[in-house]
């Protein structure tokens, strides 16, 4: 957060089930595309179509934005890029051609891919962008400290109760682990890194 004083508190963040995720609160963005395409690297991407869901994303924007950075491709990359609005939204754009490639949330993925699982044999995942700190829950700060607490306090104890572990797992979510502010100073570090670079907008 860069205001100061906060206006939220950070509570905790789910931990997705996979061994990718190492039992941390985090996720990736896994860039799709069609299972026919000729891609098969993030570089392939050049010059190609892409879609994110919202420029205030982390998922779909200022980690692809990032990726950018890394590779020294400040100036256009991509040859058109597509605002969706939403996950869902790109994942459509690009089972439908209209665009090459996303990067989407990889629990939203794995979500969509478990409720619609013919997609599974019509996408393909070349690359995944991360790992980064996943969303937490918050709570405003005027919420009076003790109820703060108890909220914290149920969030942490969810993996272990059997009908609400039922329950996080139709979202493949193993757990909530507390964090703290610096736990997503990897996402503020992505963000001056473009910003650094100058480079503001995938367009």
């Amino acid at each position: 957060m860069r205001r100061q004083p906060a206006p939220i508190e950070l509570l905790a963040s789910p931990v997705l089930e996979g061994e990718r995720y190492q039992d941390r609160p985090i996720y990736f963005s896994d860039v799709i595309v069609r299972r026919d395409s000729p891609f098969q690297t993030f570089a392939d991407l050049r010059g190609r179509s892409w879609s994110y869901n919202d420029p205030d994303s982390h998922s779909g924007y200022n980690v692809t934005r990032y990726r950018l950075v890394q590779m020294g491709e400040t100036h256009g990359f991509f040859g058109r890029v597509v605002e969706a609005g939403f996950h869902q939204k790109s994942i459509q754009l690009v089972l439908d051609g209209t665009v090459d490639a996303s990067a989407i949330d990889s629990q939203v993925l794995a979500v969509e891919l478990r409720d619609h699982p013919a997609w599974a044999s019509q996408l393909r995942v070349i690359d995944s962008l991360g790992p980064s700190s996943i969303q937490p829950v918050v709570v405003a700060r005027h919420v009076p400290p003790a109820t703060r607490t108890a909220v914290r306090d149920v969030l942490l104890a969810m993996g272990d109760d059997p009908l609400a572990a039922a329950a996080l797992r139709k979202g493949f979510v193993r757990h909530f682990a507390p964090v703290t502010d610096t736990t997503y100073d990897d996402i503020r570090r992505m963000l001056v890194a473009a910003e650094a670079a100058g480079f503001m907008t995938l367009r």
